[in-house]
């Protein structure tokens, strides 16, 4: 008897060429790397986004400068602590913050604020 699903290949969940754009950006991705390993490499993050490390170091510094990064040296290796309750800058969601993204591809590592009863 033959196994029909011998011959079947398993759909590659990560396209071989990158799109021509995506939902989210490399900021958002850099975040996210973050989010899932604040003692990760930069080489580690870039590697995990698909950028360059100097595109990386841009990045965590364009985040830090607007304060949902903050650096924490800890001897010679830098960690990055995200700020969960920032809010997304464009003016049509500046109203959430980014931690409720975070908790969509990270739900065991961003604790939601707690609201004020």
């Amino acid at each position: 008897m033959e196994n029909p699903a011998a011959g079947a290949t398993t759909p590659n969940p990560v396209p071989a060429q990158r799109p021509p754009w995506t939902f989210l950006t490399n900021h958002s991705h850099v975040l996210l790397a973050v989010t899932a390993n604040s003692r990760a490499l930069v080489e580690d993050i870039a590697d995990t986004v698909g950028i360059t490390a100097r595109a990386t170091l841009h990045i965590l510094a364009d985040l830090e400068d607007a304060g949902y990064l903050q650096r924490v040296r800890e001897g010679r290796r830098t960690r990055y602590v995200v700020q969960p309750t920032q809010h997304f800058r464009h003016p049509a969601t500046a109203h959430q913050e980014i931690g409720a993204l975070l908790a969509i591809f990270t739900p065991t590592n961003v604790t939601p604020p707690k609201e004020s009863s």
